[in-house]
């Protein structure tokens, strides 16, 4: 057996190298991480077990950073001021791809209806941040296209938290069997205390200004592993990670914020984000995926064609038909914050390890393909400069 460093230390030169060559295809290197995961999955070459308490800890605190950067990430101010076409567009596009994809994952997979809307609104979701250096590339970020993209992407934030927010109670809600009621509500209660009283301070955060940034990140730290202390009384340590961020994100003296982020989204995807993926891979029963094959296109083709539609209903009079066509496919890439809330599910023992397989195996391949495509169809169909 070698020890978690050493292993460590292998998979983080595997996912630099391997992140290096997948971002030739403009897929974001932190999928190195998930594909080695899904490849341990089949077999592990390593004499050491990723299921150990040790690397199971690490990976949950990459699972919590990644929502408390989403959280820190999220300016409820700019997404108020979204214009009708980016706001009906949001919630007509993810709803109705939450739709039929609840439709799929309650007859085919055999959920119980919340849970399956759960998992349908998990991967409705858009991860834009993978399209933007595409978008930058072609020139197109402030046209209406690339406007459209980006600002669905934002919005659809919220429909995030709710759906974080959704799961949360309904994990938390198994948990009324084995703990104190009181506690889980008492718990609950103090993080939306905390969030609102944070919220509230933005004065009283000014005198964080005087400090040197490495004390204000001790803070920082502070703050969230508080949340996340709290949270796990109620099983809602995510969600409470999650709100540390939005806290903090207005408790945080602006001329303070930047650098607070970077320092953050350094830790969070320099170390914790690559265990966490590949934590997601390695759950991954991929001998199901290889068995069904037909199950993972079906969940692509239902996603994907969902978004489509959508797209061009909403879109068409707007963009035209084929950028509301394109409109679609950058919409149905994917990233973290589905990833999560699946792993949530999984976790918690709401999803079983076949679902959980398919659809971790779908976004893979909406990472590698809607890239692609994307910038092919803009390329085609000649839309932006190269």
């Amino acid at each position: 057996m070698i020890n978690l460093f050493l292993f460590l230390s292998l998979m983080f030169l595997l996912t630099f190298l391997l992140g290096k060559a997948v971002e030739k295809i403009r897929v974001p290197w932190i999928f190195a991480a998930l594909i080695l995961g899904s490849l341990l999955g089949v077999y592990n070459p390593f004499p050491f077990d990723p299921v150990s308490p040790e690397f199971n800890f690490l990976a949950k605190l990459g699972m919590y950073f990644l929502l408390f950067v989403v959280g820190f990430e999220l300016d409820l101010k700019e997404l108020k001021g979204k214009s009708k076409f980016i706001v009906k567009g949001t919630f007509f596009i993810i709803f109705l791809e939450a739709f039929f994809g609840t439709l799929l994952v309650y007859f085919v997979f055999g959920l119980d209806l919340i849970v399956s809307f759960l998992v349908a609104l998990s991967f409705a979701t858009v991860g834009e941040a993978v399209l933007i250096p595409i978008l930058d590339e072609f020139r197109i970020i402030n046209t209406k296209l690339g406007q459209s993209i980006i600002g669905i992407g934002a919005l659809d934030d919220i429909i995030e938290v709710f759906t974080l927010v959704l799961a949360a109670v309904l994990v938390g809600s198994s948990t009324y069997t084995r703990f104190n009621i009181g506690i889980v509500l008492l718990s609950l209660f103090f993080l939306f205390i905390l969030t609102v009283g944070l919220t509230r301070l933005k004065e009283e955060g000014k005198q964080f200004n005087v400090l040197n940034i490495e004390t204000l990140f001790l803070f920082v730290i502070f703050i969230l592993f508080l949340f996340i202390g709290i949270g796990e009384y109620a099983d809602s340590a995510a969600l409470a990670a999650l709100l540390a961020g939005v806290s903090l994100k207005t408790f945080v003296p602006s001329k303070r914020l930047k650098l607070i982020e970077s320092e953050v989204k350094t830790m969070c995807y320099g170390f914790f984000a690559p265990v966490f993926f590949l934590w997601v891979g390695f759950s991954m029963d991929m001998k199901y995926v290889i068995s069904y094959p037909l199950l993972v296109l079906l969940v692509v083709l239902i996603s994907n064609g969902s978004k489509l539609l959508g797209s061009y209903i909403i879109g068409r009079k707007e963009l035209g038909n084929k950028q509301s066509l394109l409109l679609g496919f950058g919409l149905s890439v994917r990233f973290s914050t589905s990833i999560v809330i699946i792993k949530i599910l999984f976790e918690s023992g709401f999803v079983h390890a076949g679902l959980y397989s398919v659809i971790i195996a779908s976004t893979v391949v909406f990472t590698f393909l809607v890239p692609v495509l994307f910038s092919h169809l803009l390329v085609k169909w000649k839309i932006g400069k190269k």
